[in-house]
């Protein structure tokens, strides 16, 4: 440190300290967001510039980056990219499948990917997903874990499944309760992205503990999927998609229902802090690092 900066006040001392610790966050970011912006040119047919902007690329890699700043580049790859593959199937489901024949070919071609089969070469969402899987397949923990990341994956499919059909009975009034909605949030690919980052780590804390963490995950996911909702309704009505808002009376519904959420993921994360602290400060992360980005912006650019 420089005689100037050594002689500032404690409290700027500390705000630097602060900023540079951001700011290194931040680059992990932008590496990430490069790295992700490059995997979507590869496969343009499988990410269109609209929704697909910058922006969205970015967002991910720094949504990640800030839920495990202790971890580099290496380490965040496969999970960042874990996070644009889920939006390229969301996006594949929600928008571009006009058929329940459509979303279960894809899903029976992801998994059968998943096990370790070769996709068609047409096929740009198997493919990005094969990438995935050889790389997640090449670390050790895969051999005993990777049955949860396929379980997870399965659940993912058919939980974007299930909103799809929920979808087609909307026009005639016919929705789902609060409570089937957040049974079915894994079609937020929270907890399958989360998955595939314990599983990467290959840390043994976190691997023998791996069904208190996904447990604690699907309850951070019913979190996210409100807090996002709550920050999308006019998006997802304007793109003809669900939303929580939808199911009850009034906002405040929803957030009394994600105060309760919130106090049961503490009880949950709890104990882990013993076992694996640096896992329940990523969940926990993701859960404040959402509620603040969410209060002005979202991840997906204009359709």
């Amino acid at each position: 440190m420089t005689a100037e900066l050594a002689s500032l006040p404690d409290t700027g001392s500390d705000q630097m300290a602060l900023a540079a610790e951001q700011g290194r966050i931040c680059a992990l970011a932008a590496k990430g967001q490069r790295d992700l912006a490059e995997r979507a040119a590869a496969y343009p047919d499988l990410f269109p510039a609209r929704p697909f902007d910058p922006a969205l690329f970015g967002n991910v890699a720094m949504a990640i980056a800030f839920g495990a700043p202790w971890c580099d580049l290496a380490q965040l790859r496969v999970t960042n990219r874990a996070v644009l593959w889920g939006f390229a199937v969301d996006w594949l489901v929600d928008h571009e499948a006009r058929t329940r024949a459509e979303i279960d070919r894809l899903t029976a071609g992801c998994l059968a990917v998943a096990e370790g089969g070769k996709p068609a070469e047409d096929d740009s969402l198997g493919r990005f997903l094969a990438e995935l899987h050889d790389e997640l397949a090449a670390v050790p923990a895969y051999a005993t874990h990777g049955v949860v990341w396929r379980n997870e994956l399965r659940t993912m499919l058919d939980a974007m499944a299930r909103e799809w059909d929920w979808k087609q009975t909307a026009s005639a009034g016919v929705l789902p309760t609060l409570d089937e909605y957040l049974a079915n949030a894994a079609n937020l690919a929270c907890t399958v992205v989360n998955v595939v980052h314990w599983i990467h780590s290959g840390d043994p804390a976190t691997l023998a503990h791996l069904d208190a963490l996904v447990a604690a995950s699907d309850q951070v996911q019913r979190i996210l999927r409100l807090v996002n909702d709550l920050a999308t309704y006019e998006r997802d009505q304007r793109w003809g998609d669900l939303n929580a808002l939808m199911l009850v009376p009034e906002r405040a519904d929803i957030e009394r229902q994600i105060s309760g959420l919130v106090a049961y993921a503490r009880e949950l994360l709890d104990p882990l802090r013993a076992s694996c602290p640096l896992q329940a400060d990523y969940l926990a992360r993701q859960i404040g690092f959402s509620t603040g980005f969410y209060r002005s912006t979202d991840f997906w650019g204009v359709l």
